[in-house]
């Protein structure tokens, strides 16, 4: 890896976001010889959202790249299967694979953890010297020479690369395209974590669930310590006004919103106080990733909504898969251009995919009661329902069409 260091002096990385995609990105990057920096506005790490799910297309990299398992392991609660419900009357509609099955099927384990505790293992495998606080980047300049990124309090940087890891209300994302094309989903939904010890009726407490039914539907896990992360997702009454994406909520809406549902689901919902009320938005799939210096990365370059629980899975494969190419683009003497190509064609059909159906899934969650909602039902508790919807998220390997980690040629390289 010498060759590898030796040809990148010189070579100036930002990442703009200290995010769970930016860091991963930083860390794998770190490990395998380059020094990119990290920007981050917020004066301090701190979590944005409760927690996160952490499925096996995400936790295969975190385990075997950044040798952070035993960390996640200690951290996390590892997920006891999927369960769909019905969310008034709390049957069982589906149950796909135990434990065990999940680890055997995917190949790695499915994890819900704090944010706050997934962001320390990973600030800790980049490095605090690489993660630079308190500077929010307002614009990029770019060049044929260089990018200069010009930050709020009137500092600046130099960078060869610039990858905007600057989530879903990405100042790049707007920068490249000239407007903000945020979209409504049409849904919003309020978060909460709840000690185990106020659940006494929560049936299979240790599994991820789905409660539905018409209008909405309660998804909940385990995180570390036993507690149980909600997201509470409804459908909204029209369009989301111009108002922020985060508004105050009024006292027990939540409650409200889902009377009538099993006692076990206002069991938990009562339990938090759900003081804001989070307006579910997403972006538009875009053609182009790559912008002169500029890479968009995770959320920057496809927001998407929770109801697959992959917005920060799909980071952490963009993650891998650029850190994978640029080294390629070293190695290989082809260069970054034709790195980031080659990861934006690697990436982009995929979390296209992916996309849709986190969008779409909200819709067959909230069927009304009939034939298509039964139908629904007897596709989920169907003994293929693991291959037929989820397979193809879980046991994805983001990085089989690429060179071996730490190869020094594109031998064997595949097309996706």
């Amino acid at each position: 890896m010498s060759s590898l260091i030796n040809s990148a002096q010189g070579t100036r990385i930002a990442i703009v976001g200290a995010g769970i995609g930016g860091l991963t990105l930083a860390a794998e990057l770190r490990r395998r010889g380059l020094d990119p920096k990290i920007y981050e506005q917020t004066t301090e790490l701190r979590e944005v959202g409760a927690a996160v799910a952490l499925s096996a297309n995400a936790t295969r990299f975190l385990r075997d790249r950044l040798n952070i398992g035993a960390g996640l392991a200690e951290k996390s609660a590892d997920v006891d299967g999927l369960v769909f419900r019905d969310g008034r009357d709390g049957r069982t509609i589906g149950r796909v694979l135990s434990r065990e099955e999940y680890h055997e099927r995917a190949g790695a384990p499915y994890y819900g953890i704090h944010r706050a505790d997934l962001q320390q293992l990973l600030k800790t495998a980049v490095g605090e010297d690489a993660i630079h606080l308190a500077k929010k980047c307002v614009r990029v300049d770019q060049s044929e020479d260089v990018a200069v990124l010009h930050f709020a309090d009137g500092d600046t940087a130099e960078a060869d690369l610039v990858i905007g890891a600057d989530g879903i209300r990405s100042m790049l994302r707007r920068e490249m395209l000239g407007y903000d094309d945020a979209q409504f989903s049409g849904c919003h939904g309020w978060r909460g974590i709840v000690a185990p010890e106020l659940l006494p009726s929560l049936p299979d407490p240790e599994s991820i669930q789905f409660w539905m039914g018409p209008g909405g539907h309660l998804l909940h896990y385990p995180i570390g310590g036993g507690e149980q992360n909600f997201l509470l997702v409804r459908r909204h009454n029209g369009p989301w006004e111009d108002q922020p994406w985060v508004v105050p909520a009024e006292k027990n809406e939540h409650l409200r919103a889902f009377e009538g549902w099993h006692p076990a689901v206002q069991e938990m919902i009562s339990k938090a106080p759900a003081a804001e009320r989070w307006a579910l938005f997403t972006r538009p799939p875009l053609e182009r990733w790559n912008n002169g210096r500029i890479t968009l990365l995770g959320d920057a370059a496809h927001g998407m909504v929770p109801h697959h629980g992959q917005g920060a899975n799909q980071s952490i494969e963009d993650a891998i898969v650029l850190a994978d190419c640029l080294i390629e683009g070293l190695t290989d003497g082809r260069g970054w251009d034709a790195a980031r190509e080659r990861y934006q064609t690697l990436r982009v059909e995929r979390v296209r995919k992916v996309q849709i159906a986190s969008l779409t899934t909200a819709d067959v969650l909230h069927l009304p009661d009939g034939p298509m909602a039964q139908a629904r039902d007897e596709r989920l508790g169907a003994p293929d329902a693991w291959e037929r919807h989820l397979a193809w998220i879980h046991e994805y390997v983001a990085d089989r069409h690429l060179t071996p980690v730490g190869a020094l040629s594109t031998k064997n390289v595949g097309a996706l």
